[in-house]
């Protein structure tokens, strides 16, 4: 059921408040687009760096889908259909936890971690170039303080939050 709220019960944004919320969905909505754009040649959206770039940076570049999921905020069967065209293209494979078998592992192949080495520095340049640079040491503070009051966890990983 659909709670109704009454116009009077309204509290509409102040300018400043307009001035924040209108700047955060531009980033919200136009920044991906922008930092997915340099991985095109190298095949890659900005979804798939994100996950090849975790399970590389994993010990023995081997992680849990669950963490893995969670760390690349997005839902575990977002993350099965990613990982199943790595599978297909040499990338990545999957097995059983062999220390809790409800568990599926992902694995970076050397292909994979060839093709997250090339890229890693097209998408640094552009993450520097379109986020970083343009920011003092205090804007990176607020930023990074913001980000962790808005903090969004993907369905089913709430109980992850710190």
């Amino acid at each position: 059921m659909r709670k109704v709220i009454a116009m009077e019960e309204t509290r509409w944004l102040t300018p400043p408040e307009k001035d924040a919320w209108t700047g955060l969905v531009a980033l919200m909505l136009l920044l991906p687009n922008k930092l997915e754009a340099p991985l095109r040649p190298v095949g890659l959206t900005l979804f798939e760096y994100l996950v090849l770039s975790h399970i590389s940076e994993a010990p023995n570049r081997r992680i849990r889908m669950s963490d893995l999921a969670f760390l690349a905020s997005g839902s575990l069967s977002r993350l099965s259909n990613v990982v199943s065209r790595f599978e297909t293209r040499g990338w990545a494979t999957r097995s059983r936890d062999p220390d809790d078998g409800r568990y599926t592992i992902a694995s970076l192949t050397d292909t994979g971690y060839g093709l997250v080495t090339e890229a890693a520095p097209i998408h640094l340049h552009a993450v520097r170039e379109l986020v970083l640079d343009p920011l003092t040491a205090a804007d990176l503070a607020a930023l990074t303080r913001i980000a962790a009051k808005l903090r969004v966890v993907p369905p089913g990983m709430e109980t992850r939050q710190e």
